[in-house]
């Protein structure tokens, strides 16, 4: 694998243009690698290898499919290490956390797509017609640089189990976890064109996948302006448009609840991967006679974080570029109130790399930007509430829907609360996510439901097959 050259019809190919990007270690500012940024030609190429490949793939029998997911995660698996490294390295996860993290993600996503096309039916009878669901085409994949892996295998692996093609995109910065998994792929045995992987940035490449007449596809993880452009730029050929966006989560706290553990928690999970997942739990809401008592608690935590990997369980990586870090820098420097803790600046120590202060802000206005935007980075604000009500009411004022959070005395009001929520999931008294279940959010947060069985019918079209049966008339 040369980092310069592209992913396309089965081979690694030199690309048809000069210009090239490096990638930038997030801890050290330095460069570890060059990539070349793909042009309109390296684009068509990719697409038309995808488009020919199609027809042959998608008439391939489950148990060639199978066979073939269970030879990519065998790679995978064998690879685990250096995927663990190269994310490391591409966008500054703490080795401990790209190893118990961002690779057992990828691998689950695999696992749970070769499950599902065990038993899936893709043929439903309904009386006389027949209900067939066929894979929808070429897909183009555009990624993002904050759960590489993850957010590359949501997609990679229904799509393939489904039978269709790919054009995969991967972030610019961080794009060299993908082209690893390229070349796990290659090995496996992915057919020529199959799956196609170019390098560039979102103006060029990006644009360009949404807008390709060739492509039946988009499946986009990234901010939520971007994924506007990706939907307008889509529309003139009327594409499916699949959307994971930003989000603002709220993380309620009911008074009933184990308080301080809840809050400790909490605080624990939106400093995770160093606050860049757009479904953290960054607005903690508290009722405001335990406010005192969850700043306290907060202080506390943030104290704990450590800026290298002596303590995986407390360790926080830099932020994931030059351009994160000052976006997240500026956002902090505009806040109208002194923080509880962090704030502008690197941590205490720290002189190399795009670390930020894990941040607290508390008796935060819910209407202020910093508890209304998505800063993407360790920034916690805390919300006092007077009601059940009211704190329910903060939680939905939100532009964004993605997911949520409660954590209540008993499962049953855990449960009712979250019935209130507009989130397209809720995380209930502490409990993880689940890969088998549908991932994605209401409002500005996206359109898309990614993982599980959801996950593989968006890349499924529904054929209705009238008469398919003989009338028994």
């Amino acid at each position: 694998m040369n980092t310069l050259d592209f992913y396309i019809d089965g081979a690694w190919v030199k690309p048809l243009g000069s210009q090239t990007l490096p990638v930038i270690d997030p801890s050290t500012e330095r460069a570890i690698a060059r990539i070349s940024l793909g042009s309109a030609a390296d684009l068509d190429l990719a697409v038309a290898a995808a488009r020919r490949a199609f027809d042959g793939y998608a008439q391939w029998t489950r148990e060639q499919r199978l066979a073939l997911l269970a030879a990519i995660i065998d790679g995978y698996r064998a690879h685990s290490e250096a995927l663990a490294l190269c994310v490391h390295q591409e966008m500054g996860a703490p080795l401990s956390l790209a190893r118990s993290a961002h690779v057992p993600a990828g691998l689950g996503h695999l696992t749970r797509a070769y499950e599902l096309l065990k038993d899936y039916a893709f043929d439903q009878p309904h009386g006389n017609t027949l209900i067939s669901r066929e894979p929808i085409g070429v897909c183009g994949l555009i990624t993002p640089w904050n759960w590489p892996l993850n957010q590359l295998t949501c997609k990679l692996a229904p799509a393939l189990a489904a039978g269709c093609t790919v054009v995969l995109k991967p972030s610019e910065k961080a794009p060299l976890s993908a082209m690893l998994l390229a070349d796990i792929l290659h090995q496996a045995g992915v057919p020529k064109g199959v799956f196609n992987l170019v390098n560039g940035d979102g103006p060029c490449i990006g644009d360009g996948i949404a807008r390709h007449a060739e492509i039946d596809m988009v499946s986009f993880t990234g901010s939520t302006g971007a994924g506007i452009a990706v939907a307008k730029a889509a529309a003139d050929t009327v594409k499916r448009v699949s959307q994971e966006l930003g989000g603002k989560s709220a993380n309620l706290i009911l008074a009933d609840a184990d308080f301080d553990a809840a809050v400790r928690h909490g605080v624990s999970s939106c400093f995770r991967n160093s606050g860049q997942s757009c479904n953290a739990p960054t607005r903690l809401l508290v009722p405001r006679g335990l406010q005192a008592r969850a700043v306290d608690v907060a202080r506390e935590v943030a104290a704990q974080m450590c800026f290298d990997d002596s303590e995986p369980a407390t360790a926080m990586g830099p932020l994931a570029n030059q351009a994160q870090y000052e976006r997240v820098q500026a956002l902090l420097g505009a806040v109208d109130r002194p923080p509880v803790c962090g704030g502008v600046g690197r941590p205490a120590g720290v002189t190399t790399g795009f670390y930020a202060r894990p941040t607290v802000f508390a008796d935060v206005d819910p209407q202020s930007p910093i508890a209304r935007e998505e800063v993407f980075g360790p920034v916690l604000v805390i919300i006092p509430y007077d009601s059940e009500d009211q704190a329910i009411a903060i939680a939905n004022d939100s532009p964004y829907g993605l997911s949520g959070y409660v954590t209540a005395g008993s499962l049953e009001r855990a449960r009712a609360v979250a019935r209130r929520l507009r989130t397209g999931m809720v995380h209930l008294n502490g409990s993880k996510a689940d890969n088998g279940a549908p991932f994605g959010g209401y409002k500005q947060s996206g359109n898309g439901r990614e993982w599980g069985v959801f996950g593989l019918e968006d890349y499924l079209e529904v054929k209705s097959l009238f008469g398919y049966q003989p009338s028994l008339d």
